[in-house]
């Protein structure tokens, strides 16, 4: 037997059904600390121990909250920033690269996906960001800095790039906008010497939008603190301390005055401001997603990254060694050219005097080269 049910308005199935906008009620993040406050969200790296540098899981993370942001209508302003004193962000975890990348060659084109995602959503969230700048502040953690907006850095501050010394390219986003926020030769010289830029210097370069003084000294702030003084408050030394009271009213200052605008003439602004940022992003972004991945399987990430782990330095003297001598260095012990004569396996590398499936001399009396 059968029942009749009477129609649902279109008007009430409007009303019944869900806000597909609507911000996910309570986020719960491992590695972020996400909170929002009178009309800002903020979005904090909370790795200390390992200086706020992201995991994969931290950019899947990160791009979540931003989302989040930008579809709560409660929200005008993101903050980005890290937890603690010591680090705003020092970019990708070397010792997740050196476990599993440099293993995993393949798995760092999914692994750039998930930063490209963040960045993404950073720069299109149409809200306007400010980086807070708790600490330090290199690598990927710049190029996160480059995607927002606006930026306040603490006086204890330092900002550089490390791409070229630990066997990787800075093409996250420093390669792209640094020239845009620096100048050419600038950017250069943070590129290819990975110098530390101090924040006094980044205000005047324009890297930065403000700097707050953040050391202080028998209770006296310090407005330009030298490196001394900034290594003395980081040990908490001779009455020497961060204070990031003053970085925090800064911060809350800027949030305030962008809050006294228009959204959807700040939103608008962002995306006509964002032109050149996003041009050279999208011509450049997904390039550098394929080199970067095929790039993993060679010998200098390998060899950087592990040196980093290892607190040594790098061996790049002896890369330069073997090009020199007409030598393949992208291959850790030479290009697969050797065969053994007793077991038949091809591609074993040129450096070899045994083969590593049955231990025979690969020299000599049949030894071959693979075609």
């Amino acid at each position: 037997m059968s029942r009749s049910v009477a129609p649902v308005s279109a008007e009430r199935a409007a009303d019944e059904s869900p806000d597909e906008f609507a911000p996910a009620p309570a986020l719960k993040f491992r590695e972020l600390r996400y909170t929002k406050l009178a009309g800002v969200a903020t979005i904090a790296l909370d790795r200390p121990g390992a200086l706020n540098s992201y995991s994969t899981h931290t950019l899947k993370e990160l791009a979540q909250a931003v989302r989040d942001a930008s579809c709560d209508d409660s929200v005008g302003v993101i903050v980005l920033t890290g937890t603690g004193t010591r680090a705003f962000c020092t970019g990708g975890d070397v010792k997740e690269y050196a476990s599993r990348y440099t293993q995993r060659p393949h798995d760092y084109w999914k692994y750039m996906a998930l930063f490209r995602d963040a960045v993404d959503a950073l720069l299109r969230c149409g809200k306007p960001t400010i980086a807070r700048l708790n600490g330090i502040t290199v690598g990927g953690g710049n190029e996160l800095h480059l995607a927002c907006d606006l930026s306040v850095a603490a006086s204890h501050v330092y900002i550089g790039q490390v791409g070229v010394g630990v066997g990787s390219v800075a093409a996250g986003g420093a390669t792209q906008w640094l020239t845009l926020a620096v100048g050419d030769r600038r950017a250069r010289r943070m590129l290819f010497l990975n110098e530390r830029i101090p924040a006094a210097r980044a205000l005047e370069w324009g890297l930065v939008s403000e700097v707050a003084p953040s050391i202080r000294h028998q209770g006296d702030l310090i407005a330009v603190p030298s490196d001394r003084e900034v290594e003395l408050a980081g040990r908490g030394k001779e009455e020497y301390a961060i204070d990031l009271r003053p970085l925090d009213a800064a911060v809350a200052s800027l949030a305030e005055r962008l809050l006294g605008m228009f959204p959807e003439c700040l939103r608008y602004t962002k995306e006509q401001t964002n032109f050149w940022k996003e041009l050279v992003w999208s011509q450049t972004a997904g390039h550098a997603q394929e080199w970067l991945a095929l790039h993993f399987a060679t010998a200098e990430p390998f060899e950087g990254m592990r040196a980093f782990v290892e607190k040594r330095p790098a061996r790049t003297r002896e890369i330069r060694a073997q090009l020199a001598r007409g030598e393949s260095p992208e291959f850790r012990f030479g290009p697969p050219a050797r065969s053994c004569p007793k077991c038949g396996t091809i591609g074993l590398p040129a450096a070899f005097d045994f083969c590593g499936r049955c231990g025979a001399s690969v020299h000599g009396g049949g030894a071959r080269r693979s075609p």
